[in-house]
């Protein structure tokens, strides 16, 4: 018998809004339209400030996790989709484990998570002093987190209960890795880097540097490999590792299968390399945040204890750019990816642990995440046999048997690649990292795949608003 968790907020829960199914076929433009007001809150959201919080300088010390959990730092959506992705995670193994049982309501352990994080960050003085700012403005930040987190839940049960296309989790992921790319690419924004003043996009950068330097060839070398800001090879990275990706994505063992009850009626189960999609990246970037996190309050408090520097040990870094917080050493120093090519060579080891751990974690996720979320092979037997479905040439018996041949392998083998990829986009310095652009790209490409099939149960139409 599972074990039930949050009994004690249990009779809070009846009052928390909930979003019905819908109780008619939602319209493909109805769903586009649905997804696109989402969207538009989400990033409405991302540029409304905190209330009651002080200004600080202070580096931001989860910079490097932002990205992929698309929150925004001093906003409503400092939190992100990190109580989504966290009590996810933490149900997965757990289910996986049967410690709990698959029933337990994820959307309460969310915001379970999503308030034990608002408590944490507003303690910890991530927004100034708690001394300073008082108590009451305290409660108050906490209060408008936890609301923007039980705002972000709505909206990705608004579009996983069928209103939208796909999941807000993935929306939010992909739409805020873009931004980055773009604006990193593009932004008009001016920073002194001690040569001069420099536009931040790489690419209007280098225009300016081509206008404004004598040496024309000096001009373009420093576009191309300008340091500490975007470069014209960070953006060419991120080109080649999107254009590798969607590449990758055409992988896949289409197995014939057939129908039991009309004969004549054949079909494919296609098994695609990516079998389970961008989960071990969504799962492995969870677990590295929680770790990072953990590691950064436990520095605030316990400044200089032995036992919290093996854990990691953090340094303010500037260097033109925003002020961050990044790891020097302890665990969470090689857990994280080289800056450069040149850190690489000067620390070999800490290259060969991250890659170890990124292929490691990747393909663990990957194998166990099919055995809890109901991919595996005897699931996908016992589904196509409720369909009425056989593969041909194959008993009901041994259909399982023959599925084993390439589903854990698939998975396996898949994760490794997603964990290969994201390594090479750090190695490469691709901007918005290596999981930011592998979680972009396979969300976009599922977006795609909606597309084509809503289409195409539309009756083949070619246009998609008009």
């Amino acid at each position: 018998m599972g074990i039930k968790f949050l009994e004690v907020i249990k009779p809070f829960c009846s009052i928390l809004p909930e979003i019905a199914k819908p109780e008619r076929k939602i319209q493909f433009r109805e769903k586009v339209l649905w997804t696109a007001i989402t969207l538009f809150i989400f990033l409405v959201c991302c540029q409304i400030p905190l209330f009651g919080i002080m200004s600080s300088d202070s580096a931001d010390p989860f910079y490097w996790i932002r990205v992929i959990l698309a929150s925004n730092r001093g906003t409503l959506m400092e939190l992100g989709i990190s109580p989504i992705v966290t009590s996810g995670l933490i149900m997965q193994l757990l289910a996986g484990a049967k410690i709990i049982e698959v029933g337990d309501t994820p959307k309460d352990r969310a915001l379970f998570n999503g308030a034990q994080k608002s408590i944490v960050y507003v303690l910890t003085g991530l927004y100034g002093d708690p001394a300073d700012i008082g108590a009451g403005v305290c409660l108050l930040i906490i209060i408008q987190l936890f609301v923007a987190g039980l705002i972000v839940l709505l909206l990705d049960e608004l579009l996983q209960k069928g209103y939208g296309l796909g999941s807000g989790i993935s929306l939010f992921i992909a739409t805020n890795v873009c931004e980055t790319i773009v604006w990193k690419a593009f932004s008009p924004a001016t920073v002194n880097t001690g040569r001069g003043t420099e536009f931040e996009g790489a690419v209007i950068a280098l225009f300016h540097l081509l206008a404004t330097r004598q040496d024309k060839v000096r001009a373009l070398r420093e576009a191309f490999y300008r340091q500490n800001l975007p470069n014209l090879m960070n953006l060419l990275a991120t080109v080649l590792i999107f254009a590798v990706v969607i590449y990758f994505q055409g992988f896949r063992v289409d197995l014939p299968i057939k129908s039991a009850r009309y004969r004549g009626q054949y079909s494919s189960y296609p098994i695609k390399l990516f079998y389970t999609s961008n989960i071990p990246i969504i799962l492995q970037s969870a677990l590295v945040s929680n770790l990072y996190v953990i590691s950064q309050m436990l520095a605030v408090k316990f400044h200089g204890n032995f036992f919290v520097n093996l854990l990691g040990v953090w340094a303010d870094i500037g260097g033109g750019g925003p002020a961050r917080s990044y790891p020097i050493g302890g665990l969470c120093y090689y857990l994280s990816p080289p800056e450069t090519l040149g850190h690489i060579v000067e620390d070999p080891i800490h290259a060969v642990l991250y890659i170890f751990f990124m292929l490691g974690s990747c393909a663990f996720f990957s194998k166990t995440w099919i055995d809890v979320s109901g991919s595996s092979a005897k699931d996908v037997a016992k589904q196509l046999k409720e369909q009425q479905m056989i593969m041909r040439g194959h008993r009901d018996k041994s259909m399982i048997h023959e599925l084993n041949r390439y589903i854990p392998t698939a998975a396996a083998f898949g994760g490794l690649c997603i964990g290969a990829l994201s390594v090479l986009a750090d190695f490469l310095g691709a901007i918005g990292s290596g999981t930011g652009i592998l979680l972009a790209v396979t969300i976009i490409y599922q977006y795609f795949e909606i597309f084509v099939k809503e289409q195409s149960e539309m009756g083949g139409m070619s246009t998609l608003l008009f």
